[in-house]
């Protein structure tokens, strides 16, 4: 009998080997409100009822600042050359009962676990599920120097965010086609439109920003506040 929604295994891989050069410092290893960014972005999925383990790609010196002692079993994989190699790798240690992993920027520490619950339940039902952030700002195209040259419409168009869920084999099988085709991903929607998959959009109702400069550390404090 086919597995339900309800009851296909997900698990999650924290991307989180990245050296933070733009930010002069560790930011995962930063506090926030009182808590390393990267252990609040842990926290989230440790509480949500869909994800069963947590696999976290970073170094040595960023796993010890996690402590131990968590709900659900977490495990740390090095990471590769890029992205795509750091998520495969993590992959390869998940348990083999598990048909659906989500993928998340450890950058991202204000994920809501109602958010990861409602992307994996979609991923479940279409296979590819993203969350996202409709844009909703005004959007101008510019000429060469900058000038204002014409107004882009907004209809349709969204912000990317993470998590982003897929049914595992059709994840390597993205992986597969963008390693073929030499191409470099920024994330794994786009591996998924390398192959011709739709991936389903879920509007955050939260927010979710990514820790970048540190003016988003400041406001993900205000936030969490």
């Amino acid at each position: 009998m086919a597995a339900t929604p309800l009851t296909r295994t997900c698990s999650a891989i924290l991307v989180a080997a990245g050296s933070s050069r733009r930010m002069g410092f560790d930011k995962l290893a930063t506090p926030l409100a009182g808590i390393p960014v990267l252990g609040r972005t842990l926290d989230a999925f440790l509480a949500a009822d869909s994800i069963a383990e947590v696999v976290i790609i970073c170094p040595a010196e960023r796993w010890e600042l996690l402590g131990g002692g968590f709900s659900k079993p977490v495990r740390r994989v090095d990471g590769g050359a890029d992205r795509q190699d750091s998520v495969v790798a993590g992959l390869a240690v998940l348990s083999a009962e598990t048909e659906l992993v989500a993928v998340h920027d450890g950058a991202r520490p204000l994920v809501s676990p109602a958010d990861i619950d409602r992307c994996v339940g979609a991923a479940a039902e279409f296979r590819a599920a993203a969350l996202a952030r409709r844009v909703t700002e005004t959007l101008k195209r510019s000429d060469a120097d900058d000038f204002s040259a014409g107004a882009v419409s907004r209809e349709h168009l969204w912000f990317m965010e993470t998590p982003q869920v897929f049914e595992i084999p059709l994840l390597l099988e993205a992986y597969e086609a963008v390693a073929a085709q030499g191409l470099a991903v920024t994330d794994e929607v786009s591996a998924m439109e390398a192959i011709g998959v739709r991936v389903k959009f879920i509007e955050s109702i939260q927010p979710n920003l990514k820790i970048t400069t540190p003016a988003d550390l400041a406001l993900a404090e205000a936030l969490l506040r």
